[in-house]
C-alpha cells in the first residue's frame, strides 16, 4: 500500500510509539476493505507495538485506533491516505501516549469539557483543509473519554454523503447534526461547544501601545515588528492565519521554493509566540471609535483600548451576488476546488471567473468531473498565458467570455446556471450540479463604517507610511488600497505599518 519513501519516513515515526496500540478493523469483501486491511496489516508489520483485531464497527470499511483494553473513540471510515495520512500518523502517536504539540492550556480545556460528544467529519482525501479538523477532533477524543470522532471519506461512503446532502468538505457533525464546515482549529471547534471568554476579560485589559486587528501575514508581521520595539502589543483576530490557511500551494514566497498555507501559518504563529504579544484569537471586530485612545468593540461586547492601531483584516472570496448563490452555498455552490472538487466526480460544473484562480480551478476540476463550463465576464480571459494554453487543451472544458452570470438555479441542490451573453444579449442556461466561484477578493472592512476612510470597493486608503485618514491608525495587507495582493507584500506592508506606528508613538 505504501511507497518506499513514505514507508521509510513512517518507520521513523513508529519508533516514537510509547505504548502498545490495537487497530480494530471492520472490513468486508469490497476493494476499499481489501486495501484498508492491507494498510493496517502493513502498519502492524512495521512495529511490534501495533496489533490488529477484526471487529464490527458502525461503518464498514473502517478501523479504530485504541489503547490495549480501552476504546479511545478515534475511528477512520475509509483509507486515510492522501492529505489524511498525517492524521493517521498523529492518531497512532497520540493514542500510544505521545503528547500532542499544542499549548498545555488547550489540553487542559479539552480535558475539562463535560458531556457526551460524538463527532463525525466528512472529508475528501484531496482536501487540504480537512486534516486540521480531523486532527483536532482526534486529539480531543484521545484526551477526553467523553468525546469520540470518526473521519469519513466521502468517496468510500458516497451513499451516506448523498443521503446527508453533503456537498462541501470538511463537514463536521456533532451527535448527528451539522456543526460547521471549512477549516477549523481545535480552539474554533471548542468555541462551538463550550462558552468562550467573557466580554469583561477583554474590557479589563490594560491599554496597548499598538493593537493589531487581523492575524494574517500582515498582522503577524506588524505584531512582531511592534513587539521588537519593546512596546505593549496586542493582536486580535477572528482567525489567525486568515485566508492563507485556505491556500494549497505557495510558490512565490521568496527564499522558499514551495510551501503550503497551513505550514506557513504555523511558522507565523510560532514566530509570534517568541515575543510578548497578547494574542486574542477567535474574536471578531465590530466597531471602532477614536476617543482619548482607540476603542475597539468586539462582537462579544468587550472593548479593547490602544494608543495606536494597525488594521490588517485581510480579504475574503468575492461573491457573485446573484439569486441562488447564498441559498445553495454548500449545496452545489463552492469556493474551494481542491476541497470540494472530488464530491462532484463525474458531474457537470461551472467555474465563474477567468483569472488565474478560475482557470487553475477549471484545470484541476477537469481531471475529476465530467465537464467544466468557464464563465468570464470580460471579453477575454485574464489568466496567465501558460494557464490559458493548458485549459484550452482540455477536451472537457468549455469557455464563455462576455458572460454575465444572472442566476444559480436549483431545487434542494444546484441544478443549473443562467448567464447573459453581453455581446448578443442572449440568455443561456446550462444544466449542471456544481458552481465554483473564483472572482477575486473583497476587503474585510465593513466593521469600520465611517471611522476610517475607505475607497469605493471598501479598501482602507493608506499613504506611503501606511497611515490612514485618522492619526495613529495604520493599514496593512489585502484590506488596503495597495496595488497588489501577495503574501510577501502583505508582510512588508505589516512591517512598514508597525514602524510607522512606533514613529507616531514616540512623536506623540
Amino acid at each position: 500500500m505504501l511507497e518506499a519513501d513514505i514507508k521509510a519516513q513512517l518507520n521513523q515515526y513508529l519508533q516514537l510509539l510509547e505504548s502498545d496500540i490495537v487497530l480494530k478493523v471492520s472490513s468486508g469483501s469490497d476493494k476499499v476493505s481489501t486495501d484498508m486491511l492491507a494498510l493496517v496489516e502493513e502498519l502492524a508489520s512495521m512495529s511490534s507495538k501495533i496489533s490488529v483485531e477484526q471487529t464490527e464497527l458502525s461503518r464498514t470499511p473502517s478501523f479504530s485506533v485504541n489503547r490495549v483494553g480501552e476504546d479511545t473513540g478515534v475511528t477512520f471510515a475509509g483509507i486515510p491516505l492522501g492529505h489524511e495520512f498525517t492524521s493517521l500518523v498523529l492518531a497512532l502517536l497520540q493514542v500510544s501516549g505521545r503528547a500532542p504539540k499544542v499549548d498545555q492550556s488547550v489540553i487542559d480545556q479539552v480535558k475539562a469539557i463535560k458531556g457526551e460528544f460524538h463527532f463525525e467529519t466528512y472529508v475528501s482525501l484531496s482536501c487540504h483543509n480537512c486534516p486540521e479538523v480531523v486532527q483536532a477532533v482526534n486529539m480531543m477524543s484521545v484526551l477526553n473519554p467523553n468525546i469520540t470522532h470518526t473521519m469519513i471519506d466521502g468517496a468510500a461512503f458516497k451513499e451516506e454523503v448523498e443521503q446527508k446532502n453533503i456537498m462541501a468538505v470538511p463537514s463536521l457533525h456533532l451527535n448527528g447534526e451539522f456543526l460547521g464546515g471549512g477549516r477549523m482549529t481545535v480552539e474554533e471547534i471548542m468555541g462551538k461547544i463550550v462558552e468562550g471568554p467573557s466580554a469583561d476579560e477583554f474590557t479589563e485589559k490594560e491599554p496597548y501601545d499598538v493593537l493589531v486587528v487581523g492575524g494574517g501575514p500582515a498582522g503577524a508581521s506588524a505584531a512582531i515588528y511592534a513587539a521588537r520595539k519593546g512596546i505593549r502589543t496586542g493582536i486580535v483576530a477572528e482567525r489567525f492565519g486568515g485566508q492563507v490557511l485556505d491556500t494549497m500551494s505557495i510558490e512565490n514566497f521568496i527564499s522558499v521554493s514551495r510551501t503550503e498555507g497551513p505550514k506557513l501559518v504555523a511558522s507565523l504563529e510560532e514566530h509570534v509566540k517568541d515575543y510578548e504579544i497578547d494574542v486574542m484569537n477567535l474574536q471578531r471586530a465590530q466597531k471602532l471609535e477614536k476617543k482619548d485612545m482607540f476603542e475597539l468593540e468586539l462582537e462579544n461586547g468587550g472593548v479593547l483600548k490602544s494608543k495606536s492601531l494597525i488594521i490588517s483584516t485581510g480579504a475574503r472570496w468575492r461573491q457573485v451576488n446573484v439569486p441562488g448563490e447564498e441559498e445553495f452555498k454548500n449545496k452545489g455552490v463552492a469556493y474551494c476546488p481542491h476541497c470540494d472538487g472530488p464530491l462532484f466526480e463525474g458531474k457537470d460544473v461551472a467555474v465563474i471567473g477567468g483569472g488565474n484562480s478560475g482557470i487553475e480551478a477549471a484545470i484541476d476540476l477537469a481531471g475529476i468531473v465530467k465537464h467544466v463550463t468557464v464563465l468570464e465576464f470580460a471579453s477575454e480571459l485574464k489568466a496567465d498565458q501558460v494557464l490559458q494554453e493548458r485549459v484550452n487543451s482540455l477536451p472537457n472544458v468549455t469557455i464563455h467570455t462576455n458572460a454575465q452570470t444572472t442566476e444559480i438555479t436549483g431545487d434542494e441542490n444546484v441544478n443549473g446556471i443562467t448567464y447573459i451573453d453581453r455581446e448578443s444579449g442572449a440568455e443561456n442556461h446550462v444544466e449542471l450540479q456544481g458552481v465554483f466561484v473564483q472572482i477575486g477578493l473583497l476587503p474585510n472592512t465593513e466593521w469600520l463604517g465611517n471611522a476610517i476612510e475607505r475607497n469605493q470597493i471598501g479598501e482602507v486608503v493608506i499613504d506611503k507610511h501606511n497611515a490612514t485618514s485618522v492619526p495613529g491608525a495604520f493599514g496593512a495587507g489585502d484590506c488596503t488600497d495597495g496595488p497588489h495582493n501577495q503574501i510577501i507584500i502583505s508582510m512588508g506592508s505589516g512591517a512598514n505599518a508597525a514602524l510607522s506606528a512606533f514613529d507616531y508613538l514616540i512623536r506623540n
